[in-house]
This record gives C-alpha cells, structure tokens and sequence, in this order.
C-alpha cells in the first residue's frame, strides 16, 4: 500500500464521489423518462422523423451516460472492497504501490501508471 495515502480520507472522497454519480445517475433516468413521455405528440401519435432521430439520439447519449455512471460506481466500489482487504493502493498486476499522485486523481486506479500504458498499448 502506498505509505503516505490517507486511507480515510481517501474512503470518505470515494463515498462523496459515489453519492454524487447517484444523484446524477437518478437525474439522467428522469431525464431520459421525461424525454421519452414528451417524444410523443399530445394525439399519442410520434413526432415529425427528424424530431424522432433528435429524440433517439438524446436517449442514445442518456443512456450512455448512465450506463458509464454504472461503470464508475463499480470502480468506486471495488476500491472500497480494496480498501477493507487492505489492498488499495496496490497494482493488481504487478503488485507495486500506485503513485499517490495517481490515486490523487483517480481514487479507484487499479493499476500503476507503467502496467496501465502496457496495458493500453495492448
């Protein structure tokens, strides 16, 4: 584990951050509920087309968005699991203490910032 990281506070910034992605998740669903209620003409029939492909495209993007929203609470919450076994802060691949600067931006980074390149390079 990284020596200088305050697992603490690093915890409490995790649960903020989490909490946050919540509440914007939340708000996209009603967004995109909304959305999909007002994409229907006051007569129940559909919208002109071009309006139609301006509302799947709009849903498109929500959906998107929340599905990344998803992705991200997952990270957050495998790093709290990381910080009860006491493993944060540590590379999954190479085993090597994370540089604090890097979880710093990323809290929930799994990997150091050389297996991470490895890795993208493919």
């Amino acid at each position: 584990m990284a020596a200088t990281v305050d697992i603490e506070s690093v915890k409490r910034r995790l649960i903020e951050e989490r909490e946050g992605i919540l509440e914007e998740r939340r708000r996209l669903v009603e967004d995109t509920s909304r959305s999909m209620e007002e994409a229907v003409d006051e007569d129940g029939n559909d919208s002109h087309m071009a309006d139609s492909a301006s509302e799947t495209l709009d849903r498109e993007i929500e959906l998107s968005l929340e599905d990344n929203a998803d992705h991200l609470i997952a990270a957050i919450d495998a790093a709290l699991g990381r910080i009860e076994a006491g493993t944060y802060g540590q590379c999954e691949r190479c085993s090597q203490p994370i540089a604090e600067e890097r979880l710093e931006a990323l809290p929930w980074a799994t990997k150091c910032i050389e297996c991470k390149r490895l890795e993208e390079r493919g």
